[in-house]
């Protein structure tokens, strides 16, 4: 170099240590950004010699189009602004071919005048593409997940379909020849038939495209009292289906027609899950809720709980935890699509809340929406 283009500051004699490094590009720029320095790591990295490159700017190193973006006045920019640039990208060797470098430019100052930047580069090719390949293998591995998941679904709700599209046609095909209490079996069969359907089409709709709720004030006590012959129904006839409810304002803000869907699903899988006759209860209570236990939930806010339980065979642990999972059940095919309570955790979190499971082996189950009560119930 000439005398008119030496830096205004020494390297000392860290500048003999430096031309050891050889894992990481380290050079010295001007405060416009041309090279003053160059190291043996350099050279390796990026494939120039010193004189090839001292001298010139930087931006030798940026692809075509960060240039013209501006990225490398920007690195420096932020840099003499903040005193460091820190930033992952493509850098380009002498050759044309392209590397993933870490960069690093801090500002130098003497005297509080900018001086120069200090540039560190390292290659980091190989952990980048290992991440990347992680990152493909870990998508690739998603979507086969979501190919079996959705190949299961298909299956139930196919089975499904058919077999209560059997039900139906069976019962019309013997009803003009039946009398009596055997054409009243016949209808109530077709009848639940297409409540199942209607059931399924549904949770088939808001996993599509989400439930859509218009939530209003209602008494959820009153909403749950003008359905329980719905419930009922839904238990069938070798199941008992009691109701409970509290003697306090209820009011909640809630669409009524998904929360009667919920608990149409609840007591429906409860009735499914059952081995043997038995009981089916529906509870409501007013309590506040204890955010360690449930996250999320409001300390000082008071809750209506509405839960559905069974006497029926219970979950074991792992089973529980998974329960409410979209495609997660236990039922054999054509008995189940794996949405009724991952619609019914989705109503209960959109309307404001959430829901828990409680089960133990044996002992059976209960399924608990928490909505918060309406702000009207304070007052």
């Amino acid at each position: 170099m000439t005398d008119a283009g030496a830096p205004p500051f020494s390297f000392g004699g860290d500048h003999l240590l430096l031309q050891g490094v050889t894992d990481y590009a380290i050079y010295m720029l001007d405060a416009s950004g041309n090279i003053l320095s160059w190291n043996t790591g350099g050279q390796r990295i990026k494939g120039y010699t010193g004189d090839e490159v001292i001298g010139r700017h930087f931006s030798t190193f940026y692809p075509q189009e960060d240039v013209e973006r501006g990225e490398p006045e920007r690195a420096l920019d932020t840099a003499a602004r903040e005193g460091r640039y820190e930033t992952e990208g493509w850098r380009v060797r002498k050759d044309g071919s392209r590397f993933r470098a870490h960069i690093v430019v801090d500002a130098i100052y003497q005297g509080g005048e900018l001086v120069g930047f200090a540039k560190i580069t390292r290659d980091i090719t190989e952990r980048y593409q290992a991440a990347e390949h992680r990152r493909q293998a870990e998508q690739a591995l998603a979507q086969a997940q979501k190919v079996a998941a959705i190949g299961q679904l298909t299956l139930g709700v196919a089975h499904d379909f058919n077999n209560l599209l059997a039900v139906i046609a069976t019962s019309l095909d013997q009803l003009s020849r039946a009398e009596g209490r055997r054409k009243e079996v016949l209808i109530d069969a077709a009848r639940q038939a297409a409540d199942r359907g209607v059931r399924l089409t549904r949770q088939m709709l808001a996993f599509a495209r989400g439930q859509r709720l218009e939530p209003k004030l209602h008494d959820a006590n009153a909403l749950i009292d003008g359905s329980i012959e719905i419930y009922r129904r839904a238990a069938g006839p070798i199941t008992q289906c009691t109701v409970e409810l509290v003697q306090a304002d209820t009011r909640i803000m809630v669409d009524a027609e998904q929360l009667e869907a919920a608990l149409v699903n609840l007591v429906a899988n409860a009735r499914d899950a059952m081995e043997r006759p038995g009981n089916i209860h529906i509870a409501t209570r007013v309590a506040r809720a204890d955010p360690d236990l449930h996250p999320g939930a409001a300390a000082d806010r008071d809750y209506l709980y509405v839960s559905v339980a069974d006497d029926g065979p219970g979950m074991e642990e792992h089973v529980r935890l998974r329960a409410m999972e979209p495609f997660f059940t236990t039922k054999d095919v054509g008995r189940g699509s794996g949405l009724g309570l991952s619609q019914v955790f989705g109503f209960a979190s959109q309307s404001g809340g959430f829901a828990f499971i409680d089960s133990t082996p044996g002992e059976g189950t209960r399924v608990t929406m928490a909505i918060p009560l309406a702000e009207v119930a304070d007052a």
